[in-house]
């Protein structure tokens, strides 16, 4: 098998959550490019079918269907409809994201909650489903979108999200801990932790602080659209048989200062 062969996706079948915009999307693209058919899943199901039929004009096999992460019986519903129609699910990208800017003392409860329901519990719930199926089967990858956020604080001038920095946090240690119950199945179970890419839920707070992420930042700008790609394709394939419990940081940097 030749170093370019371990990339392959041909065959392989890959839901993600939240795939119908934004990094998800990006991740998807790589995937579908890469062989893979592909299965999108959020509560804007109209952003989910566009996209799958753009993936498919690449010649794979893509649907987008209607999912709320944080309902167990529509995820349960999702996971039935992949397996009916592609037989199986051979990689999980819990992507699906919620955020809130306030300060700590005036986050309304209900904020903290739906943020932490969709980052954690939803990734708890779909990662409990879809592993049902990949013990059965042998093995599988599930990929894990965290943030640059989990790793620590941010100053409150730039990015007050006490939920959304405490979430991906939580993220984190979910990867490495189901890694540690899982590996015994052959199921491998990684992270990525993105810094600043131009997203729908991330552009509000790239304007406000764009100076001030490109200057913490070593390579001096902001993730593009091909910059998640390589790496989710990485822990999706064969070429990371041997890696789980990682966290992938992709952020120009921005951590190692």
């Amino acid at each position: 098998m030749s170093v370019l062969d371990l990339f392959k996706l041909d065959g392989k079948t890959a839901l993600v959550t939240g795939g119908g915009r934004g990094l998800g999307a990006q991740i998807a693209r790589g995937f579908a490019e890469a062989g893979a058919n592909v299965v999108l899943c959020s509560r804007k199901v109209d952003a989910c079918i566009e996209m799958s039929q753009e993936l498919e004009a690449l010649g794979v096999k893509s649907i987008g269907l209607k999912c709320d992460v944080t309902n167990p019986e529509e995820i349960k519903q999702v996971v039935q409809e992949t397996v009916h129609q592609f037989g199986t699910i051979d990689i999980l990208v819990n992507n699906s994201g919620a955020s809130w800017g306030e300060k700590v003392v005036d986050m309304p409860y209900e904020a903290w909650q739906k943020v932490l329901d969709v980052n954690i519990t939803g990734t708890f719930l779909m990662s409990q489903e879809v592993g049902k199926l990949m013990i059965k089967q042998g093995g599988g990858k599930i990929i894990n979108i965290a943030s640059v956020a989990g790793l620590g604080g941010t100053h409150p001038d730039f990015m007050d999200t006490i939920g959304y920095n405490t979430s991906k946090g939580a993220v984190i240690t979910f990867t490495k801990d189901l890694a540690a119950k899982w590996g015994q199945y052959n199921i491998n179970v990684n992270a990525i932790a993105p810094g600043f890419f131009p997203t729908k839920m991330s552009n509000v707070l790239i304007e406000h602080g764009r100076d001030y992420i490109l200057n913490s930042t070593p390579l001096n700008r902001l993730g593009s659209e091909e910059d998640l790609k390589g790496v989710a394709l990485f822990l999706a394939s064969k070429a990371s048989d041997y890696v789980t419990g990682d966290i992938l940081i992709v952020d120009g940097g921005m951590s190692t200062l």
